[in-house]
């Protein structure tokens, strides 16, 4: 309700020509309001809004905007104009703005940056996608052993204002080792002639630039930290990556989980802006994979055509199918979810093994048998005249051994995925119901088979 008001206030000024009142409107709201009421405007209009902003925040606006926008400034303003903005954006934005364009575009605003922030941009563009390296900024307080506070402090005052973040500094020998870090909170409170040495912290926690950014959001995560230094394979210290990048790996590695876990190719693209073929392409192939497999709990059906042509009998197992696969299916996503989100946060490891497989047992016999009991009972009370005792046996003993061989299945399979180095979310809900629904369907016949006589 807020936004539409703004945005209705904006749209005034806007339509009326009002530039200056617009202007100190834009100025009373934070970039990423600014951003977002950019993106309810034409092109037209968006190049005059964006022009409107004082040069030193439309770098941060930019920032905000979403690659479609961007691209679309940086296609419509001159090349002075390319040059400043880049230059004027943290080396880890311009970085993420590059990659998402088409190389024509990169090219020219390549050609129209400064020759060392282009060497720049061209080295962090070289490190693989989704590495440490490729999310890391430069813009951090670096100070040698052996100063002082107040020359530390000297040099962060004339420095600061240029990085993305001051709260904790980074100590480097002459070689660049990183030796440590002091918070800016010790830099304050110390003593004007104390060593920086004598404050800061040597137990550090780095990553270095190869690293895949899962593993360095799992590390600021586990140790609560607002960044993390990047080394290289020499323990040099060239970078940090600081946690409002750290957020948007989490958003980007749970968005991807997610869709591995409904069976589709991950996407980096917009819902609304994807293609209905794109979407198309990314849903077909698990879908093509689940149905072949699902040919399988077609054939073994076919394979007991026999015992569901017996009469009542088999009407009644028939009935009871798609509760057994049904069942099979929910047990086996329930712990296979909570398998994932145990090993996504740390808590789980495949030395777990044993003890995660113990405790899905204990869990499986106790809902079993509550199923098998609710079923033994239902199916006598309410099953009709040609149920039996022996009847509802079978059926009640089918969904205890289905929930018991789902768990199990729930259990081990994304644990065994992850120490094969394969993704765990490719074993969630979609493929292990597909699992459990032929082996449900086997337990049910096979038991049914060895109990019932025709």
């Amino acid at each position: 309700m807020e936004f539409e008001k703004m945005k209705s206030r904006l749209d005034h000024l806007l339509e009326s020509q009002r530039h200056g009142e617009l202007r100190g409107a834009l100025m009373m709201l934070n970039e990423v309001d600014i951003a977002e009421y950019m993106q309810t405007l034409d092109k037209d209009k968006l190049l005059m809004v964006f022009r409107i902003l004082p040069k030193d925040i439309s770098s941060d606006v930019f920032a905000y905007m979403d690659n479609d926008q961007r691209q679309t400034l940086i296609e419509s303003i001159g090349d002075t104009e390319v040059a400043k903005l880049v230059d004027d954006m943290f080396i880890d934005d311009a970085v993420d703005f590059l990659e998402e364009l088409p190389a024509g575009v990169v090219k020219r605003v390549l050609q129209n940056t400064d020759v060392k922030r282009r060497n720049l941009i061209n080295q962090f563009l070289r490190y693989p996608e989704n590495s440490a390296g490729s999310i890391m900024t430069i813009e951090y307080c670096e100070f040698h052993t052996g100063i002082t506070v107040s020359q530390a402090m000297a040099e962060l005052k004339r420095t600061g204002i240029d990085k993305e973040t001051i709260y904790t500094l980074y100590i480097i020998d002459d070689q660049r080792h990183l030796v440590g870090i002091v918070p800016l909170r010790k830099m304050i409170l110390a003593d004007d002639s104390t060593l920086v040495d004598a404050l800061m912290d040597t137990g550090v926690i780095s990553v270095t630039t190869l690293d895949d950014q899962e593993t360095v959001a799992e590390s600021v995560r586990k140790y609560d930290l607002m960044s993390i230094p990047v080394v290289d394979t020499e323990g040099r210290l060239v970078g940090i990556i600081t946690v409002d990048d750290i957020v948007d790996v989490i958003e980007e590695e749970n968005t991807e989980d997610f869709e591995k876990m409904a069976a589709l190719v991950p996407s980096d693209s917009e819902y609304l802006k994807t293609s209905p073929f794109k979407l198309a392409l990314n849903r077909i192939p698990w879908l093509l994979v689940l149905m072949v497999s699902a040919m399988f709990t077609g054939g073994i059906i076919t394979s007991f055509e026999g015992l569901l042509n017996s009469s009542a009998v088999g009407i009644i197992l028939t009935s009871c199918i798609p509760m057994m696969m049904d069942t099979g299916g929910n047990c086996g996503s329930q712990v296979s979810t909570l398998v994932i989100r145990g090993m996504a946060l740390g808590e789980i490891e495949f030395r777990d093994l044993p003890r995660v497989l113990w405790k899905e047992l204990r869990v499986a016999v106790l809902v079993g048998a509550i199923l098998a009991l609710v079923n033994f009972v239902r199916l006598l009370a309410f099953g009709g005249a040609g149920i039996t005792p022996i009847i509802s046996f079978v059926v009640a003993i089918s969904m205890f051994a289905t929930v018991l061989f789902a768990k199990t299945i729930g259990a081990v399979l994304p644990m065994v995925a992850k120490k094969a180095h394969l993704d765990p979310a490719l074993m969630a809900s979609p493929l292990i119901t597909t699992i459990v629904d032929a082996c449900s369907l086997t337990i049910l016949f096979s038991i049914a088979t060895a109990l019932l006589t025709f």
